[in-house]
């Protein structure tokens, strides 16, 4: 089945429901996101109510079980979501995105009782979730992380630690910890579920970035807080593995965001064109701007193709790391270099903030880092080829 989007262009969509949730999303982004985003990330204000009024549309868990509030979709159709939110305001679609990732542990290694337990909350309860993973000292070596906890008896553990680069850090209700309860390397590494609101928990003030200022990242600081055992997710020692796990879809959530922004700018870049005058006609009548936004288009066509080729091999049991690490690369890429050419597209006008590929530029640079920078996106994929590095 297919969908026609803005620009023309056919997507393969599976079922009629697929078809109904994404003309839903648009109409949200079109109405909802779209017209504040510019004010807001100028501001630097997160929109809350936004992702409250996600949740009760049922779009903060569409790729888990419907058994715990889940939307029970594909995630060839739930990065096509975040997609059309990336393509609106990035802010939101990231936000989804982690948010997402932050519920992963629970819902592939929690036990039955924890799901139930919490998963309705997290997927449709208007909760907001964090993923911790990283530390100051442990970003690309995500194994070598500092964060500690220490068992009482049997019963509570006590954390201890610092996180770094959060995502909602200081506004999520929930948090999946990664943090050191055995020796050193990867095997020492277990999941925790962590209530936002844990004594002892607090966030450092946001980070001042370049762009995504309507979405706080700051540090996490754990002295001493108490989480049950009930909220151990999955074995000790298997958190390193969970995490991986997790970062696999991750990365097909920033490569439909990075599509989305791309297709943002490719949109704007193709409206100046039309209506900007130099010469006597518009500038979209002159072959080297046509040029560059058909290999603009080109790049956001690709994107999508390999993010949905990903996505298929998630969605039919299959290895998809190498996939999904490719559509992380590519997708991320595509985006910071369709965004540096809609800003010369609109030439001065596209470096000024009066416009939004400006913002977009800046926002695509991100995309590039997170979930993995670009260059251990590199390192994966040729572990998938040739094997791991001769120690």
């Amino acid at each position: 089945m297919a969908d026609s989007t803005a620009d023309g262009v056919e997507r393969r969509l599976p079922t009629d429901e697929a078809r109904e949730l994404l003309a839903l999303v648009r109409d949200i982004a079109r109405r909802e996101i779209a017209p504040r985003a510019a004010e807001e990330e100028a501001e630097g204000r997160f929109p809350r109510e936004l992702f409250a009024l996600l949740s009760r549309s049922g779009l903060l868990g569409l790729p888990y079980d419907p058994g715990y509030g889940g939307g029970g979709q594909p995630y060839e159709v739930y990065l096509q979501v975040l997609e059309e939110l990336a393509a609106a305001r990035l802010t939101v679609g990231l936000g989804v995105s982690v948010h997402t990732l932050a519920c992963h542990a629970l819902a592939g290694f929690g036990t039955e009782a924890q799901r139930a337990a919490h998963l309705p909350a997290m997927l449709g309860g208007g909760l907001l979730g964090a993923y911790c993973l990283s530390e100051p000292s442990a970003g690309s070596d995500a194994a070598a992380l500092r964060t500690r906890a220490v068992r009482e008896g049997e019963g509570d553990w006590v954390i201890d630690g610092t996180k770094a680069w959060i995502t909602h850090g200081g506004i999520a209700d929930f948090c999946t910890v990664m943090a050191r309860t055995g020796g050193p390397g990867a095997r020492g590494i277990t999941a925790f579920l962590v209530p936002g609101d844990a004594p002892g928990l607090s966030a450092a003030p946001p980070e001042r970035k370049m762009g995504m200022r309507g979405s706080p990242t700051a540090q996490l600081h754990f002295d001493g807080v108490r989480v049950a055992d009930d909220r151990r997710l999955g074995a000790e020692g298997q958190g390193f593995a969970i995490a991986l796990g997790a970062l696999d879809s991750g990365r097909l959530g920033i490569a439909a965001c990075a599509v989305g922004l791309a297709r943002a700018a490719l949109d704007e870049a193709v409206a100046y064109a039309r209506e900007r005058r130099q010469f006597g006609r518009p500038i979209a009548d002159f072959q080297g701007l046509r040029f560059l936004l058909a290999d603009m288009a080109t790049k956001v066509e690709a994107g999508r193709a390999l993010y949905l080729e990903a996505a298929r091999l998630r969605d039919e049991g299959r290895s998809f790391g190498r996939c999904a690490a490719m559509a992380k690369l590519f997708c991320t890429d595509a985006a910071m270099q369709v965004t540096t050419d809609a800003v010369q597209v609109l030439g001065g006008y596209g470096y000024t903030a009066d416009f939004p590929v400006e913002r977009y530029l800046r926002e695509a640079k991100m995309l590039q880092i997170v979930e993995g920078t670009n260059q251990i996106q590199r390192v994966v994929i040729a572990r998938h080829l040739v094997g791991p590095e001769s120690r």
